[in-house]
């Protein structure tokens, strides 16, 4: 049986180095939660601002990381307790990126959207590393939206009217 748990960023960025198929771990976060099974960590999923500057408006936060060690069910489970932990911080959306050759059907398990293809095969201009970071592949970003704005009177409030 899966089970969530807190884990520090120290922590989840080990994981991250010891089994990541092509990223490496991150700079910072918002926070981060590992998936156990029988005691053992088996995932974890590191949330933060999203890269994008274009979506970095202050109610879109960006998993940075999905890494598990293949076990059934955890990146589902990991990538649904993300935008739970999202929705209750008050972020009205969450988004991710995958590689065009990757399914996405954990991502599309647990209600995310497809918005299609984003970025391009590497990073371009003055901030562009010296060796490609992930694989030259193009990216196709998912979302989800976490709260749905209504505007009452000319106030704009969340879905309990708050």
């Amino acid at each position: 049986m899966l089970r969530l748990r807190p884990i520090s960023l120290r922590d989840a960025n080990e994981y991250v180095r010891k089994h990541h198929r092509h990223h490496k771990p991150v700079a910072g976060h918002k926070f981060s939660i590992g998936c156990e099974a029988d005691g053992e960590l088996v995932g974890v999923i590191i949330a933060g601002r999203p890269v994008s500057r274009y979506l970095d408006d202050g109610f879109t936060l960006e998993v940075t990381r999905l890494c598990t060690n293949g076990a059934k069910n955890a990146c589902s489970v990991l990538y649904g307790a993300a935008a739970r932990a999202a929705a209750a911080m008050g972020y009205k959306r969450i988004i991710t990126y995958t590689l065009e050759g990757e399914n996405g059907a954990s991502l599309r398990a647990s209600g995310w959207i497809c918005q299609g293809k984003a970025g391009g095969l590497r990073w371009t201009g003055k901030r562009q590393p010296k060796e490609d970071q992930y694989p030259a592949q193009m990216k196709l970003r998912y979302e989800k939206q976490l709260r749905k704005e209504e505007t009452v009177n000319g106030i704009c409030s969340g879905p309990e009217g708050s």
